[in-house]
This record gives C-alpha cells, sequence and structure tokens, in this order.
C-alpha cells in the first residue's frame, strides 16, 4: 500500500508541475482527479503512511524562476470536489451538523486560472497567480493589460480580491486560427491558452490574447463589517470589480441541486467554458465556526460536472461467455469516474472492434458513455505509448469450459458452441430471473452463481423445484427460513407474468423486450406463437427477417418445445395479460416523470401501466414533460415541474387517471 501511495504523490506532483508551472498537462482533469482521490482515501484509512510531502497537503507546486516570487499572507486553497447529487447532500448534512438552516451562493466554477490582486488606495499594485497556495508568481505586468480587472478602483481603499482569468471561446478560437495560419502549435483548450498568456515575460502577447476576468472571492471579509459571501459578491462589484451575474442564493440543497441541473443542460450556451458548480456557505460567521482543513475550506466544494469523454489506462483484456454462447472482449479499466458514475469494465464488442480501433494492452484509452449505454471504448490515445503495450490476440477457446471457438458467417463474434458450457447457462439463468425478464426478485448474479455451483439451479426447470430443497437451502450459509421462504414466493409470483416476458426470459436470438412485447400483443398466446409461419411474422410491423428465422427455429427444436411444455405444468402463465393500449386520452401520447417514493406501487410497475395506458416515461424534467408524478420525498424534480409550470399529480391522481 505505501508503494502505491508514494506513486500516486509522484503522479500528482508531476501533474502539478507541468499544469501550475509549465501550462503543458500531460494528464486530463479526470485523472488527476482520480489519482487524487484514491491518495485522499489511502490516507484516510493509513493515516500512519501519511508523507510530509503529500500533495493533499498543498495545493499546487513550486514556481518556476522567470518571475518574482509573491507569498500569499492567507493561503490560496483550492476545492473539494463533489461528483454526484448523494455527495452534495453529503456535504450538506456535514454543514447542518454545525449551522442551523443554511443558505449556500452558487457560483459557476469557470475554467481558467485563478488570480490574486492586491490594492492600495485604491490602485492596483500586484497581481499573482496562485502557485502552490502560499507562494505565487509576479504576473501584475500581464493582469494590467486585461480589460475587465480595474487599474483603479471606485474608493480609495486597500484590498485583496481573488478570481479567475479565462479567455472566452470566441477569443479562444480566434487565436487558435491565427496561430494555425501561422504554422503554430494549437491550444488544447480556452484554459490551457489563458494560462500560457498570462505567463508571458512579454505583456504584449498577453494584451493581444483579449483575456477576461471574474472575481469570486474577498479572503477577508469580516475587515469590511461583511456578514455573507452574496454580500462581498455585491461589495466587489461596487468597487467596479467583474462579478458573474449568473450567482444565485439558495435557501436549501434542493435549489441548489436544480442550479446545477439547469447549467448542467445549459452550460454550452455560455460565451466561456464552465466545468462544475461552485457551492459556498452564505454566512461567514457559518465559514469561520467551520474552518479549514491543510488543503480546502471546509464550508465550500466544488461540483465537476460528469465527463461523458474521460481518460484511464487499460489494464488487461479478458473473455466473459453471453447467454447465447458469444465470447466478448472486456477492457479491464483503472476505474474511472464517468458521467456520474465509476467504471472499471468495458466491452470491446468484437475481435474486429478491436483491431480495427488498434487497441492494445496498457494503453491510455478513452472512454465514452452517452445516456444509459454501458461506457464503450472509443480510441486508444497512440501519442501517449510507451513501447510496454501489448498487442491485443483474441481467444481462440472458450474461458470457462476451454471448447475450440466458432466464428459464424457473416458475423464479426465468434461462439462457444457447448451446450453444456456452465457460464452460457448461468447466464441465461441470471437472465431468465431479470428485471425486464420473469423478475424473480432476490435471484441476482452472485445467488444464481452459488446455487448453480452447488447443483440446484441448472435449468429454468429448476426454479420450480428450489422448493423441493428448502431445508438443505435453509442450512446454506447467509440464509435461514425467511429468506428462502421469500424466494420460493417471488418464484410463484413470477409464474403470472404476462406472455411477453416469458418470451425475453427464454433467450430467444435477436427477440429483446420490445420485441417479445409486439409478439405477445400479436398472438395473444405462446401456442398460437409456435403455430405462426416465417410468413406471418414478417408480415407483422417491426418484425424483421433475423428475427422472424430466429423465432421459427426457436419453435421447430423439440428440446425447446418440451421446455414450454414443462412449463406449462408448473403453471407458469403462457398467454398475454397485458392490457391494451390507450386506456384514456389523459395518459395517452403523454411524456411522465415519476419523482418520490410511491405507496401502491413500485417506481417499474408505475412506468409499465403508463406505458401500457400509451404514455412515455423519462427520468428528466424538461419542457417537453407533460406530467410529473410526484410521491413522498419527490426532491428537485418537483421544484423543476413547479417553476415550469407542468401539471403535477400526486398518487391518487394518478391511479384515478389510471382507471
Amino acid at each position: 500500500m505505501k508503494e502505491r501511495m508514494e506513486k500516486l504523490i509522484k503522479l500528482i506532483n508531476q501533474a502539478n508541475y507541468e499544469y501550475y508551472a509549465l501550462d503543458k498537462p500531460t494528464i486530463t482533469d479526470q485523472e488527476y482527479d482520480r489519482y487524487m482521490q484514491e491518495l485522499i482515501e489511502l490516507e484516510k484509512k493509513y493515516p500512519e503512511l501519511v508523507s510530509d510531502d503529500s500533495p493533499t497537503k498543498r495545493v499546487g507546486t513550486k514556481v518556476i524562476d522567470r518571475f518574482n516570487k509573491v507569498t500569499h499572507e492567507i493561503p490560496m486553497l483550492s476545492l473539494s470536489n463533489v461528483f454526484n447529487e448523494n455527495e452534495i447532500r453529503a456535504f450538506d448534512e456535514r454543514i447542518k451538523k454545525e449551522i442551523k438552516n443554511p443558505s449556500y451562493v452558487c457560483e459557476l466554477k469557470i475554467d481558467g486560472l485563478s488570480v490574486s490582486v492586491v490594492y492600495k488606495d485604491g490602485k492596483l499594485i500586484r497581481g499573482a497567480t496562485r502557485g502552490d497556495g502560499i507562494t505565487g508568481e509576479d504576473i501584475t505586468h500581464n493582469v494590467e493589460t486585461i480589460k475587465t480587472i480595474p487599474l483603479t478602483l471606485k474608493e480609495k481603499i486597500d484590498i485583496e480580491v481573488r478570481g479567475e482569468i479565462f479567455m472566452s471561446k470566441a477569443s479562444f478560437n480566434k487565436l487558435n486560427t491565427e496561430r494555425e495560419k501561422k504554422g503554430e502549435e494549437l491550444f488544447a483548450n480556452p484554459r490551457n491558452a489563458a494560462a500560457g498568456s498570462v505567463r508571458q515575460l512579454d505583456s504584449k502577447v498577453a494584451a493581444s490574447r483579449n483575456l477576461d476576468n471574474f472575481m469570486y472571492h474577498l479572503p477577508n471579509p469580516i475587515d469590511y463589517n461583511i456578514d455573507s459571501h452574496y454580500e462581498a459578491l455585491c461589495f466587489m462589484k461596487e468597487l467596479g470589480f467583474n462579478v458573474n451575474a449568473k450567482n444565485k442564493c439558495a435557501q436549501n440543497i434542493d435549489e441548489v441541486l436544480e442550479f446545477i441541473d439547469y447549467w448542467g443542460q445549459n452550460r454550452e450556451k455560455l460565451p466561456y467554458e464552465i466545468d462544475g458548480i461552485v457551492i459556498k456557505l452564505d454566512s461567514i460567521k457559518g465559514q469561520q465556526k467551520l474552518g479549514l482543513t491543510t488543503r480546502s475550506p471546509k464550508w465550500a466544494t466544488a461540483y465537476k460536472f460528469p465527463a461523458l469523454e474521460v481518460l484511464t489506462r487499460l489494464k488487461d483484456i479478458v473473455f466473459s461467455v453471453g447467454r447465447t454462447g458469444q465470447v466478448t472482449p472486456n477492457a479491464v479499466l483503472e476505474p474511472v469516474r464517468i458521467a456520474g458514475s465509476v467504471v472499471s469494465r468495458s466491452t470491446l464488442h468484437n475481435e474486429e472492434y478491436v483491431k480495427l480501433k488498434d487497441i492494445r494492452i496498457g494503453d491510455i484509452v478513452a472512454i465514452k458513455k452517452a445516456g444509459d449505454v454501458i461506457p464503450e471504448v472509443v480510441e486508444a490515445k497512440i501519442d501517449r505509448r510507451d513501447g510496454t503495450e501489448k498487442e491485443f490476440v483474441m481467444t481462440e477457446y472458450c474461458p470457462i469450459c476451454h471448447s475450440k471457438l466458432v466464428k459464424k458467417e457473416s458475423e464479426a463474434a465468434y461462439y462457444c458452441i457447448n451446450e453444456h458450457c456452465d457460464a452460457k447457462k448461468i447466464e441465461s439463468l441470471i437472465h431468465y430471473a431479470s428485471r425486464d425478464a420473469l423478475y424473480i426478485e432476490g435471484f441476482g448474479e452472485q445467488i444464481v452463481e452459488d446455487f448453480y455451483n452447488l447443483g440446484y439451479l441448472r435449468s429454468f426447470l429448476d426454479f420450480y423445484t428450489l422448493k423441493e430443497h428448502k431445508n438443505e437451502l435453509m442450512e446454506l450459509e447467509g440464509f435461514g427460513d425467511k429468506s428462502i421462504n421469500k424466494l420460493l414466493d417471488n418464484i410463484e409470483k413470477s409464474k403470472d407474468n404476462s406472455l411477453e416476458r416469458l418470451l425475453f426470459a427464454l433467450g430467444i436470438r435477436y427477440v429483446g423486450s420490445k420485441t417479445a412485447k409486439i409478439l405477445a400483443k400479436k398472438f395473444k398466446n405462446i401456442d398460437n406463437l409456435i403455430s405462426a409461419s416465417y410468413e406471418d411474422l414478417l408480415a407483422i410491423h417491426d418484425i424483421g427477417k433475423m428475427i422472424a428465422r430466429s423465432v421459427v427455429d426457436y419453435f421447430k427444436d423439440e428440446k425447446n418445445i418440451k421446455l414450454i411444455s414443462e412449463l406449462k405444468k408448473f403453471n407458469v402463465n403462457m398467454n398475454y395479460i397485458g392490457k391494451e393500449e390507450v386506456i384514456n386520452e389523459k395518459l395517452k401520447d403523454k411524456t411522465f416523470v415519476i419523482t418520490g417514493s410511491l405507496e401502491t406501487l413500485t417506481r417499474s410497475k408505475a412506468k409499465e401501466k403508463i406505458e401500457n395506458a400509451g404514455g412515455k416515461v423519462t427520468d428528466t424534467v424538461t419542457s417537453k414533460t407533460d406530467i410529473v408524478i410526484v410521491g413522498e420525498n419527490p426532491g428537485s424534480k418537483y421544484d423543476k415541474a413547479k417553476k415550469l409550470e407542468i401539471e403535477i399529480w400526486n398518487e391518487e391522481q394518478f391511479l384515478e387517471n389510471l382507471k
């Protein structure tokens, strides 16, 4: 563990030097955040191993000798980071332990370079970078060229204020266009361009690049009889500083989340780059009570917008076997946060995909996530290779049963065709019991695998004979009378599901949940579907040749017909029992959002009922949302619905409209 901590310290210190001193970072913000977060967690877990030179005790790095050094009388600290709603609420709960009814100021987190400016008798005497938080660099000659930083204040006052120097999107594009014409290296982003500009020895260079500024912090507000952070922002504005007008006073954490949600959706409209939202306790007395850590204030934090594409290292490529027998290469990644969740695995689809993109073990790779889609490896960063990377080789054998794989014609995928392959059987059993299939609650991946290995669960039919082994199952570690009875009850309940769930559960190739519903609604029962011809299936809208052929082939197989017959003996429902779509005009073609806890229905059941009625359910409240259904503790979605004047139903109204 000590070796890992030392390696992280080396990585972070090098990154700090490149970022703050050289203005040429070689790793992304996401990589840096990941390394820092890992080091923080390890230092919490092993305090005896904390090093004196740990970057968690510092903000940046040492400055280089190109500029005069400046000592900050009040340290310029950085902010802690939060990445999702749970962490934001946890920050709020920590504040509430010390401060009653806290209010917050939300600010756009400008992606630029921190600056401290000092005035004597209202005249600018010094501008400095943050540096390592204690010692920065004197950049007064370049600060003086920035039009939004006043040379003289509206009052003859001694004061220090802090903020962000940045470059607008328009100035950045113009600068890169000019550099391209001259054959010069382009800047990667506006932040790098701004940082490089303020650290030019020749102030004419900085002056030519049209830099901008927002001020956001007064280090010593009490000296000016200021009681709140928002009051400090107003005071700085009155003195002539450029203060971002898009700040917000939030009376509670739900209003903070609403602000975050809005700018998460609208940040592309801004003329400058932001990478998150800063949340600060408004009360100055509250700030003083909470105090500081060695690295950051306890009264403020920065929410980082989820990155949709991040970089991480591909540590290995392993192979998995799906329920159809398809063997898929999977990337084993250094854990990385993307779109609000931590990812350590990603599918690589097939051999052709990996070779076409030249993805190798050891590569730094770009991971992308869109919506709820599983993250995928977009590309390998070839320029980051050091020669230790290993080329990908597709396995010839099943990683579980070791039988020879077969590549089907017209497909890029390889398959294990061994009918007795354990991996295929386990995956098919997990699928059968999954939420979108028969939803036998309680049968997650681990329990299914354990029951399979113990010999109790080897086929779909074995779910229905588990009750015969009840006494044996209760003797297993972690199980008892109550838990086994619940599993058996859930098996019984699953028998009453509508036909489309059974069709999806059977694992018929190309038949997903949507196709299963189309087939169930059309044929009403399993026997009608078994009797359907290829032409009958092809005549159905949304059923193509591959699906039609797959369904016909499935029911031609005597083993599958026998399985259906056995399932009937266990009273598994074989009929479509879903209601016809469009129960009434109140739900037809409407877009719904469900928020809060419902008493009489699970959220998935409510969604099913809406869809059966011809409606649509989404997760986010937007101007296109027609109705928001509100249960207990609804949160920010309810507030947003009110703000957008969207129709709101409580649970009672929803149930009434379902009739």
